[in-house]
């Protein structure tokens, strides 16, 4: 398993070589958010899509 470090080196080395300062930040956000989701899913800080349905409803 990579260290948060690894893969954000490696995330920023598949990005070409004309990538913005932008391209890269985007990138290790999503990779924030990713990481963010998985665990609110190993805490179970998750809903049905039913759940999710009638939150919206009340928007």
């Amino acid at each position: 398993m990579q260290t948060i470090k690894q893969e954000a080196l490696a995330a920023i080395s598949k990005l070409p070589d004309n990538a913005t300062i932008e391209d890269m930040m985007y990138r290790l956000y999503v990779i924030d958010k990713i990481h963010a989701g998985l665990d609110d899913i190993r805490n179970g800080r998750v809903i049905t899509a039913e759940e999710l349905k009638r939150e919206i409803q009340t928007w």
